[in-house]
């Protein structure tokens, strides 16, 4: 399974005046860095919560449909399946009914059920595509104010002390960014 990015989220869950206020900036001569950081800050989030904060959209890439007719998804949260296909044969992209995928958002990590006849599959690797639309919700009001919180940190520690403090956070988040992050983390058995 594979998961590819096709569109960013429409905006980030810290904006650039949050940031400035939060760091005492009245100016607006580092806007251009301070939004690099919130955007590699989320991404940094994300990937450490694995959850997706604003809506992003997704596919996900399978070979084959499993036996058990159920997808368990490696982004969460999601709400929508916004289309899926499979391709034939020859290569060419036949549509997946709408109907014929059910999305739980209950479960975690998501899960799509086959609940209806599918397309079979015409080739040995990357047959099936389904795209997804994964996040807390369009704005950044639909984030949990932890994770913004945790966004918001990270940004604005990396803007204060410039230099290698980024790589060692990219080693491992500081504590108290990783306090934030817990409580939205899944459990591994």
């Amino acid at each position: 399974m594979t998961p590819l990015a096709l569109t960013p989220p429409a905006q980030e869950p810290v904006s650039l005046p949050e940031a400035r206020m939060f760091l005492r900036l009245d100016q607006t001569d580092e806007d251009e860095l301070l939004g690099t950081l919130i955007t590699a800050a989320r991404l940094m989030v994300e990937a450490a919560s694995g959850r997706c904060l604003v809506d992003q959209a997704w596919r996900i890439v399978i070979d084959r449909w499993p036996d058990s007719g159920e997808i368990r998804l490696p982004l969460s949260p999601l709400s929508a399946i916004t289309a899926a296909r499979v391709y034939d044969v020859l290569g060419a992209a036949q549509d997946v009914a709408p109907g014929a995928l059910q999305l739980d958002t209950a479960a975690d990590p998501p899960l799509v059920r086959i609940v209806a006849e599918v397309p079979e599959i015409g080739r040995s690797r990357s047959a099936i595509e389904i795209d997804v639309v994964a996040g807390f919700g369009a704005t950044a009001a639909a984030v949990p104010a932890l994770l913004r919180q945790a966004v918001l940190r990270l940004a604005t520690r990396w803007f204060e002390r410039r230099g290698d403090v980024v790589g060692r956070d990219a080693q491992a988040l500081p504590p108290e960014i990783m306090a934030l992050i817990a409580p939205f983390r899944r459990a591994r058995l």
